[in-house]
C-alpha cells in the first residue's frame, strides 16, 4: 500500500511523528541527528530512499532557528541521496508573522524561509494554518495548508454548549473570518474584540463589538498563542462583560516567554490547542486540553504518496 513511501522525524518533535507512524502503519527512517561541540548539526541517514518518496516531519517552533537548520540539513541529505520527491512536513511554519514590510528597513523572513527550503532541495510543502494564508505564494513549489478548525471544533462540539448560550469570539479584528467559520460549525453568535497594537510585544484590548455576552459561554479562537498577552486581553474583556464561561482555541500552542505564568493568571476555564508543536506547557497549565494532528497530517501523506486531493481534509 505504502511502496517507496519513507517517514524521516526530525529532533523538533519526534512524538508527533511517532503518532504519524503508528496511524499509516510505516515505520520511522534511521537516521542520527547529532550536534557537534561547536554547535553545528550533523546528519546520517542510515537507510536508502533512492527513488522514494520521503516525509520529513520537523514542525520549526521554538527552538527555531536550530530546527529550521535541522529541517534544512535533513532536505540536503535526502536530496543528495537520491530520494524522488520530498515533502517538509512542518505541522508549524516558524517564520510566519514576519510576512511583510510594515516598517523601513525590515525584511520579510518568511520569504527567505521558503527560499531555503526550496533551494534545499524539497518538492512540496505540508503545513497547517500558516499565520498568513499567502505566504503559500513565497514557494515556487505545491503547498498543501491544513486547517486545525474541525478538530478544535470536533472538542468544542462536545461541549454540548446550548446554541443560544454560545459566542463565538474574535480577538481581534485580523481574526473575524476564522472566527466566523468556527461560528458556521458552532453555532452561537459573534462578537469581535476591538485590539490595538503599540508594538511587537504590546497590545491592547478596549472594546467588545457585538453582543450581548453576559451570562453567556465565550470560545476565544486564534491561529497561536505566543506570549499570551493578546489572549489574556480578550479574555479580560468578555469577563468584564459578564461572560459565564471562557474557552481559548487555538491551532498553535507556542506558550513563550510570561505566556504561562499570564495564562495561569487569567480566568480562563480551558485553553485547547493541538500537538503543532510539542507542549511541555501541559504540566504547568492545569486547564491545557490538547488535541492531536497526527490522523489529520497522516491522512495529508497517504493522499500526496497516493497522488489524490488533499481538498476533502479542509472540512
Amino acid at each position: 500500500m505504502y511502496d517507496h513511501l519513507t517517514l524521516i522525524s526530525g529532533r523538533a518533535h519526534p512524538r508527533l511523528a511517532g503518532e504519524i507512524s503508528t496511524y499509516l502503519g510505516v515505520p520511522l527512517a534511521d537516521v542520527e541527528v547529532v550536534d557537534f561541540p561547536d554547535g553545528e548539526t550533523s546528519v546520517r541517514l542510515n537507510q536508502n530512499v533512492r527513488g522514494r518518496d520521503v516525509y520529513l516531519i520537523q514542525p520549526t517552533g521554538p527552538a527555531v532557528n536550530q530546527n529550521l537548520m535541522e529541517l534544512l540539513i535533513l532536505i540536503d541529505t535526502c536530496m543528495r541521496a537520491s530520494a524522488a520527491r520530498i515533502t517538509a512536513v512542518m505541522p508549524y511554519f516558524g517564520y510566519a508573522r514576519q510576512d511583510r514590510k510594515d516598517a523601513g528597513r525590515v525584511p520579510i523572513t518568511s520569504k527567505l524561509v521558503a527560499n531555503l527550503i526550496t533551494g534545499a532541495g524539497a518538492n512540496r510543502v505540508l503545513t497547517i494554518d500558516l499565520h498568513a494564508a499567502q505566504i503559500q505564494g513565497f514557494f515556487d513549489l505545491p503547498v498543501d495548508h491544513l486547517f486545525a478548525a474541525p478538530i478544535l471544533d470536533d472538542y468544542f462540539r462536545s461541549l454540548e454548549i446550548p446554541d443560544e448560550e454560545l459566542v463565538i469570539v474574535s480577538p481581534d479584528e485580523g481574526s473575524i473570518k476564522r472566527a466566523l467559520q468556527h461560528q458556521a460549525r458552532l453555532g452561537g453568535s459573534l462578537v469581535i474584540v476591538d485590539k490595538r497594537r503599540f508594538s511587537a510585544t504590546e497590545t491592547r484590548q478596549a472594546n467588545l463589538i457585538g453582543g450581548p455576552i453576559q451570562g453567556k459561554t465565550a470560545i476565544i479562537f486564534d491561529d497561536m498563542i505566543s506570549t499570551g498577552g493578546s489572549i489574556v486581553g480578550a479574555v479580560n474583556v468578555v469577563r468584564q462583560h459578564g461572560a459565564k464561561k471562557v474557552y481559548v482555541g487555538a491551532a498553535h500552542g507556542l506558550f513563550c516567554g510570561p505566556a504561562v505564568e499570564r495564562l495561569s493568571k487569567a480566568n480562563i476555564d480551558e485553553i485547547v490547542v493541538t500537538d503543532s508543536l510539542p507542549q511541555p506547557a501541559a504540566s504547568e497549565l492545569g486547564n491545557l486540553k490538547v488535541v492531536g494532528v497526527a490522523p489529520l497530517l497522516g491522512e495529508a501523506i497517504r493522499s500526496i504518496h497516493r497522488n489524490e486531493s488533499v481538498s476533502r481534509l479542509f472540512d
